[in-house]
């Protein structure tokens, strides 16, 4: 029994260590090695978003935006000629980072709807203006969440697409900044059944990645890469919408900010190569998924085994002690010790 129990422990540690493995994985983008990422709390936003003093320590909100604590921060309503913004306080001093922001665009029903979501990588902050909310020079990156056309395209509508602009050239608003974008997608992202998600990631001087989450679960389809982008240094983080005749409901649910840790070409670990699953237990497979809860179920079953082991030798440990030892039950703090901490702010 002793040795079975043994066995049992093993495997479930030795599983333990691959999931641990799993969630460590390194990130490859281009030719660029994401060894980690350091989530930032300064540049992340989640429910509920504000504190007891209805303000938030990290992030400015104005314009028509207002706060519902339960669901998101909404930009604009489904009403016309509203406009929203949301900034960081703080400028971004990663050098390499990932963004990824949760975002729901939907509400009017009719085939006329409009205009999109603005997500700002830029030098300054809080400007109004008429794109998307923003001012029409900025500085930095601006990726459009465009869901409604002001000219004739060869592509469909809503639309993703990325522009860099030097803090005095104007955005091509009446092209829908055709002349300037850096890469873009067409992507149904409207109205969506599924959680609708877009990531950035950003390393320094290298590459600019883009991807969006509006198929499926975790299924993210890559939009437009382009290397050798320069943004400006410590910029601000921002998201605004606008609405004109035409009106949807623009909301911002979570913004997770990442800064990010290269792997270092000299590392021992690059030159041997990362270790690569099996092809059945690749994400988005079922064969995958399979795979992770038979781990799953090892630990499980390790750690039981592991505890009945423990409480078997306990119960004869106790049959050997005698009827003569003192050993009365040990007391821990009160039992509500703890329990109440101070409330988490913003």
């Amino acid at each position: 029994m002793s040795a079975c129990c043994n066995k049992f422990a093993v495997l479930g540690l030795t599983f333990f260590g691959l999931l641990l493995g799993l969630a460590r994985a390194e990130i490859k983008i281009g030719n660029t090695t994401i060894d980690r990422t350091v989530q930032l709390r300064t540049h992340s936003l989640f429910a509920p978003y504000i504190d007891q003093e209805l303000q938030n320590r990290w992030w400015d909100f104005g314009g028509d935006a207002y706060v519902n604590t339960n669901k998101h921060v909404r930009l604009t309503r489904l009403e016309p000629s509203e406009m929203g913004w949301l900034w960081s306080r703080l400028p971004l001093t990663a050098s390499n980072f990932v963004i990824e922001v949760e975002f729901k665009i939907g509400g009017s029903k009719s085939h006329l709807y409009g205009d999109g979501i603005g997500i700002w990588v830029t030098k300054e902050r809080a400007v109004e203006g008429p794109i998307f909310g923003n001012g029409d020079r900025f500085e930095g990156l601006g990726v459009m969440l465009d869901t409604y056309a002001n000219s004739r395209h060869s592509y469909a509508f809503p639309r993703v697409q990325g522009v860099i602009l030097d803090g005095k050239t104007p955005y091509d608003f009446n092209n829908d900044g055709d002349s300037q974008m850096l890469g873009g997608c067409s992507a149904n992202y409207r109205r969506s059944k599924v959680a609708t998600k877009l990531k950035i990631t950003y390393v320094k001087e290298k590459l600019l990645d883009v991807k969006i989450q509006y198929k499926g679960w975790d299924d993210w389809t890559d939009c437009f890469y382009v290397e050798n982008v320069k943004l400006p240094m410590a910029p601000y983080i921002g998201f605004s919408a606008m609405t004109g005749d035409v009106a949807d409901a623009h909301d911002i649910i979570s913004v997770t900010t990442y800064s990010a840790v290269l792997s270092s070409p000299t590392n021992a670990r690059d030159r041997l190569g990362k270790p690569r699953l099996p092809k059945f237990a690749k994400k988005g497979t079922w064969m995958g998924l399979f795979f992770k809860a038979f781990l799953a179920a090892g630990v499980c079953v390790g750690a039981w085994y592991g505890y009945k082991q423990y409480k078997r030798k306990q119960r004869y440990t106790g049959f050997g002690s005698g009827f003569g030892s003192s050993g009365g039950m040990t007391r821990g703090g009160g039992p509500f010790g703890g329990l109440y901490g101070d409330a988490k702010r913003f």
